[in-house]
């Protein structure tokens, strides 16, 4: 009994806030992708959805827990990335399945081992997608069990983790330029990402984080910025895909992907 009075007086406020905060670290990351999760499964259309995101969190994270093996960062950082990858193929399944149950004629069948660069990451299966990321971190565990007592190697490996990480956004940020239009992107997953790199930026810092943890923190917070004044500058504006399906075909209203519907977000 006296043991557990010791526990209980040794906890003070600023370690109840390090718990919450490295609580918030390994599961925040995944919490911007769980509204578009399920906006594309209510609506059956994850067009509005770039899956190069998921590319881009793969490799990142991927070379992040590699990382880790080189330079001992903290561990809800290590826990932050093996979350992310399961969450990441969780969405790539749900695309595909979504994606393949839309089309009215089915195309030929697009795989990894086709090796056709044209269908780089737009695959037909989700096998695809696995097979690619375990050849990559098959690859890249090899390299790194090589050098690992190179300094110079593992500070890259480092940079190129978070740097990879930073430019997550950039493929929304592409597509949303392209089709002058928003639709079909969660606005609420953007802000989760805003208010979620400000947060681990913020923790980077005062955990005092490796360099390259804290700098592409703050890249990742400009480019948060710059699609949130995306979303204003086209604002009413309807995705070129859905304005073309309204046109040739008059859908009731209700339907998953009408253009009758627009979405503010």
């Amino acid at each position: 009994m006296d043991y557990i009075l010791e526990e209980v007086q040794e906890i003070t406020i600023s370690k109840v806030i390090k718990w919450v905060s490295s609580t918030v670290m390994i599961f925040g990351g995944v919490a911007p992708f769980i509204p578009q999760y399920r906006e594309i499964k209510k609506k059956n259309d994850a067009e509005g959805f770039s899956l190069y995101v998921c590319l881009v969190l793969l490799i990142a994270n991927t070379l992040r827990i590699l990382f880790w093996f080189g330079k001992r960062y903290e561990l809800p950082l290590l826990a932050q990335s093996m979350i992310m990858n399961v969450m990441m193929l969780l969405m790539i399944h749900l695309c595909v399945r979504v994606k393949n149950r839309g089309q009215i004629i089915r195309g030929p069948d697009r795989v990894f081992t086709d090796f056709d660069w044209k269908y780089f990451w737009a695959w037909t299966d989700f096998q695809s997608y696995v097979d690619f990321l375990l050849i990559v971190s098959l690859v890249m565990s090899l390299l790194t069990f090589l050098l690992l007592d190179s300094v110079i190697y593992i500070e890259i490996l480092g940079f190129l983790a978070l740097f990879i990480e930073a430019m997550l956004a950039v493929p929304q940020l592409i597509r949303n330029f392209k089709q002058k239009s928003t639709e079909g992107m969660s606005i609420l997953m953007v802000l989760m990402w805003t208010v979620g790199d400000l947060f681990k930026t913020t923790y980077f810092v005062l955990r005092e984080a490796p360099a390259q943890f804290w700098l592409c923190g703050g890249l990742q917070v400009l480019i948060d910025l710059t699609i949130l004044g995306q979303v204003q500058l086209y604002k009413g504006n309807s995705a070129p895909h859905l304005s073309r399906q309204s046109s040739h075909h008059h859908r009731p209203s209700g339907g998953g992907c009408s253009s009758d519907h627009p979405r503010p977000d």
